[in-house]
């Protein structure tokens, strides 16, 4: 039985983008396969996230991204083509995750989302699960689509899937810095 990514072939832009995402997702779960369950659940401190949490929060960010173009495109609605102004919203977006400027998760990501404690391979799972059903979404998306505002960034507004390809891509590298000084204070257990 052919799934629906076979069926219709993924734009080979965003086949790349998906590639460089599952690429760096599996970095960093091979990163993380040797500390304990304790360990990705341990808070660094009473008012910041574990590691799992930050991985949740991630999670939470994609799975809403795609749940937003999903919902918005179940209606077929008349939507404005990316321009000038999408490209600017889009640049500064990518200057502020770069940045270190803390800021505080938009309603939906936040701590009163993430689990207190969860176990890693399960998070892992639900993650690269979603990933599949966002490979599949994208897979048939008619070409038009490409290339129109379909995704809002909670700050940067209205984007293209380009946008949202650059959110899940640089907010994932923001994270991953964090993941990495909570567990560089953890000795590996394997």
């Amino acid at each position: 039985m052919m799934t629906k990514t076979e069926a219709k072939t993924l734009n080979p832009k965003f086949q790349k983008q998906l590639n460089l995402l599952d690429k760096k997702l599996n970095l960093l779960l091979e990163e993380l396969k040797d500390y304990s369950e304790d360990q990705l659940n341990r808070k660094p401190a009473e008012d910041k996230w574990s590691v799992i949490q930050v991985m949740h929060h991630l999670l939470l960010a994609e799975t809403g991204s795609y749940n937003y173009v999903n919902k918005k495109l179940s209606f077929n609605p008349v939507l404005k083509k990316t321009g000038i102004m999408t490209w600017f919203r889009r640049t500064l977006m990518k200057f502020f995750l770069r940045t270190p400027i803390k800021f505080k998760a938009p309603k939906g990501v936040g701590s009163e989302f993430l689990p207190d404690r969860a176990g890693f391979w399960d998070t892992a799972k639900l993650w690269k699960e979603q990933r599949v059903k966002l490979k599949e979404f994208l897979a048939t998306l008619p070409e038009e689509r490409l290339k129109q505002e379909v995704y809002k960034h909670p700050m940067a507004g209205r984007q293209g899937l380009n946008g949202m390809f650059d959110f899940f891509d640089l907010h994932f590298d923001r994270h991953h810095k964090q993941i990495r000084k909570i567990v560089k204070h953890y000795p590996k257990q394997n």
